[in-house]
C-alpha cells in the first residue's frame, strides 16, 4: 500500500497547485494522510481525485475544513499497520515519548505543524513528519512523505522534496 503524506498546505495563501512532484507521487497512491493547516477545502477535493483522503484538523482550519471530514486525530489501520495522525505534537523535546502515550496503540504517528520533515524510530514508536510542501519555512525545500506499507509492517517511510519555489 502506497500513502502519501502532507502537512501544512496553507491554501490559497501557499498552494495554488499541486507541485508536480507531489502529484506525480499520488498518480498511484492507495490512500493520502494530511497531518492539518489545509486551510480551504478545495485542497482535499483536489488530492481525493488520486486517492482516499484522511485529514485531522490544524490550528488554522475552521469549520470547512471539518465539515469536509477532518477531525482532532486519526486511528487509522492501514493494511494491517496502525497509523495516527495529530497536527500539533508538542514541544520537540518529549515528543516521541508524548505521541507514545497519546496513541499508545500506534506503530506510526504522523503530524505536521512544524514544516519541519522528520523521521524518528524509538523503542516504542515510529513518528513521522512530512514536513510542507508549500510552505518550507526555513528548510532547503518544500517537502511531502510516501509510506510503503505491506501487510501490518512498515516497508518504508522516506521524504520527498519539491523543487518548485516555495516560501523563505
Amino acid at each position: 500500500m502506497k500513502v502519501v503524506v502532507v502537512s501544512d498546505t496553507h491554501a490559497p495563501r501557499r498552494w495554488k497547485s499541486c507541485p508536480p512532484e507531489l502529484a506525480a507521487c499520488l498518480a498511484d497512491a492507495d490512500a493520502i494522510l494530511h497531518a492539518g493547516d489545509v486551510c480551504v477545502p478545495s485542497v482535499l477535493d483536489e488530492l481525493a481525485q488520486y486517492a482516499p483522503v484522511h485529514v485531522v484538523l490544524g490550528n488554522n482550519d475552521g469549520p470547512d475544513v471539518a465539515a469536509w471530514g477532518a477531525s482532532e486525530t486519526l486511528l487509522l489501520d492501514l493494511d494491517g499497520l496502525v497509523v495516527a495522525v495529530v497536527h500539533d505534537s508538542g514541544p520537540a523535546t518529549g515528543r516521541a515519548a508524548r505521541l507514545h502515550k497519546w496513541f499508545p496503540t500506534a506503530d506510526l504517528v504522523v503530524f505536521g505543524h512544524s514544516h519541519i520533515p522528520l523521521d524518528e524510530r524509538t523503542h516504542q514508536v515510529r513518528i513521522f513528519n512530512p514536513g510542507s510542501p508549500t510552505d518550507r519555512r526555513r528548510q532547503p525545500r518544500g517537502t511531502f512523505g510516501v509510506l510503503d506499507i505491506n501487510a501490518g509492517a512498515l516497508v518504508s517511510a522516506h521524504l520527498v522534496a519539491v523543487a518548485g519555489p516555495t516560501r523563505a
